[in-house]
């Protein structure tokens, strides 16, 4: 049996990795560690309350006496995704994404050393490289060149870990993913954003001319990735992973429109925002020959089921638009 410890575990990805891994490896006991920030949502691991080997511990990463603590138990591997992510945000007040993203990370480095962890997963993002135009891919030797503040923070918090490893000889692996979607996502990111606005008939923003290229990620093929990295990853390496499913904006809004049966003027056009990437497009050949990991979802069927569960799970999105999930503890968080 392993001990694991899962940090953002109440967040979109954080949550489905944790129902991912308790699937996979049910003998394993998992810590989840979590702020429960706007975006640390306690409905996402409600099926997980009271199960044996499951166990939510609300703190903040940069707590380091509270860290310390928790390594003690003897951690096998800690899968990092805290992370605050929204770019709009980062934008508007940059100073958040510092303080969590790097000195955050450092922290959490510093105690999973201080207490040998055998291995350490940071969990970033295709953004830190920065824009493509129209050809090419980003591979693990790219150079790192974010352009907002958001992706600025991570690829500050990567250079740490790298640092670990280089310094220290500290078990620690980055994996940069592409874009994500499925369920639990909340709804400021786009597909959640398109999905739950086109159920109610309201209005659909586009940034821009919705030309912007991204490649989607189902988010069980990215736990299935970093369940990979964990078992068999090097360390001191860099795994890309990617979903090979390159579409712009405006496809992927049209393509759940299509699905949803709703007319296409519920889009509207609005003024892009600062720093908007062009197009990001992710080389996995490294994760796929080393460690034998390949998507299983191709874009049609990840965004059909996608669609699916947040059509079966109306009660989530109303909690999100009410506010509710907030509030369950008695508190309202920030």
């Amino acid at each position: 049996m392993s001990v694991i410890l899962v940090t953002g575990g109440m967040g979109f990805i954080g949550s489905n990795f944790l129902h991912y891994w308790k699937r996979q490896h049910p003998q394993d006991s998992a810590i989840n560690v979590d702020l429960l920030t706007y975006a640390g949502n306690p409905d996402n691991v409600a099926e997980l309350e009271g199960k044996a080997g499951y166990q939510f511990v609300q703190g903040n990463i940069g707590d380091t006496p509270l860290m310390d603590q928790l390594m003690e138990q003897g951690i096998d591997a800690v899968v990092h995704f805290a992370a605050e992510s929204h770019v709009d945000r980062s934008i508007r007040d940059p100073s958040g994404f510092v303080v969590t993203n790097v000195l955050g990370t450092q922290r959490l480095l510093e105690s999973a050393r201080k207490h040998q962890v055998k291995k350490f997963v940071h969990v970033s993002t295709d953004e830190v490289y920065g824009t493509l135009g129209s050809e090419g891919v980003f591979t693990e030797t790219t150079p790192l060149a974010p352009n907002s503040p958001y992706s600025a923070s991570k690829a500050g918090s990567d250079l740490l870990v790298r640092a670990y490893y280089e310094t220290y000889g500290f078990p620690a692996v980055i994996t940069r993913c592409s874009n994500n979607y499925g369920p639990r996502q909340f709804p400021e990111k786009l597909i959640p954003l398109i999905i739950t606005r086109a159920i109610h008939n309201e209005s659909i923003p586009i940034y821009g001319d919705g030309m912007n290229v991204r490649d989607w990620l189902y988010v069980d093929d990215h736990c299935s990735a970093i369940e990979r990295v964990i078992e068999n990853g090097e360390p001191g390496e860099v795994y890309n992973v990617g979903g090979q499913n390159e579409r712009t904006n405006l496809e992927v809004v049209q393509s759940i429109l299509q699905q949803l049966g709703k007319p296409t003027d519920l889009i509207h056009f609005v003024d892009d925002r600062p720093g908007h990437d062009r197009r990001y497009a992710i080389d996995a050949a490294k994760i796929q020959k080393e460690l034998g990991w390949m998507p299983r979802y191709s874009f049609e069927t990840g965004i059909k089921k996608t669609i699916e569960w947040y059509l079966q799970h109306p009660e989530w999105c109303e909690r999100i638009a009410d506010g509710s999930y907030r509030k369950q503890d008695g508190t309202d968080r920030q």
